[in-house]
């Protein structure tokens, strides 16, 4: 007797915008049980929360480190740039002495013509090229000056940025060492929710999956899944559940979305039927 193959199904792409009251349709048609699916989405948010307690035992730490490194990184990109300019400007002064030496020269051989100068034409002449050289060189000497005073200048902004980044440097070692002892007395246990957590979520299927961390990343509490609040209120928006959605929730065995807020309602396992 020829068996009829159940014809499979095709699954549709994810819709980034998609959220739980899209997903009623197809929330069932799965290998695992609505039940079942409630409990692993239960047990996925409770996951997320300790995490997230773990995350926020940091506090501001984590930002205040990192804003430290990249002031401490400014400082250091600083110094680099004043010594650039620095080693410029000395570049340039010696380049200016080497100018002086040669005018030096220069000016040696021309007052030496002025002792074998043979008329009053060729002394103005003379006379001339020396000026103009005693100029050239007294350039050359200012510019030098300004140099070194700018140099002088430049050290000076080192060693206030040097100053500035020792005190960062206490600061931020204080801190790292801080955030340190914090992470290492949680590790052992964040590690473990975070494998607790990626177990949960290889038991959903992608569409849901996706579903739950949209919804999460979109509330301000980060709860994409709640239980009933206060015997008949949403435990996201604590807007009123009617009674037969406070049956329906009860009993475990439909999704049940919130209206005004959209997330998932469950029942606390030891409320289920």
């Amino acid at each position: 007797m020829a068996t009829t193959k159940k014809p499979k199904t095709v699954a549709s792409p994810i819709d980034e915008r998609e959220t739980f009251v899209s997903l009623q349709k197809t929330f069932a048609d799965s290998e695992s049980s609505t039940e079942e699916k409630l409990k692993v989405l239960y047990d996925l948010q409770n996951a997320d929360n300790e995490i997230e307690k773990l995350v926020q035992l940091r506090g501001e730490l984590p930002a205040e480190v990192a804003a430290l490194e990249a002031e401490v990184a400014g400082c250091n990109e600083r110094i680099a740039s004043l010594e650039q300019i620095i080693a410029q400007y000395n570049a340039n002064i010696a380049s200016m002495n080497e100018d002086i030496v040669s005018l030096d020269a220069e000016i040696e051989k021309y007052r030496q013509q002025l002792e074998n100068i043979s008329n009053s034409r060729e002394f103005d002449s003379i006379n001339k090229e020396l000026e103009n050289l005693g100029i050239l060189r007294k350039i050359d000497e200012k510019k030098i000056d300004e140099s070194r005073e700018a140099i002088s200048d430049n050290k000076a902004t080192i060693q206030r940025v040097n100053e500035k980044l020792d005190i960062l440097g206490i600061d931020l070692e204080a801190k790292k060492e801080e955030l340190a002892v914090i992470v290492e007395s949680t590790a052992k246990e964040e590690k473990a929710l975070v494998k607790t957590r990626d177990d949960l979520a290889a038991k959903l299927d992608e569409r849901t999956l996706s579903a739950y961390n949209r919804i999460r990343a979109s509330v301000h509490n980060h709860l994409a899944v709640v239980t009933v609040y206060n015997g008949d209120s949403c435990g996201g928006c604590f807007n009123t559940i009617t009674p037969q959605r406070l049956i329906d929730i009860a009993s475990g065995k439909k999704l049940v979305i919130c209206e005004h807020c959209g997330r998932i309602i469950v029942a606390t396992p030891d409320s289920a039927e």
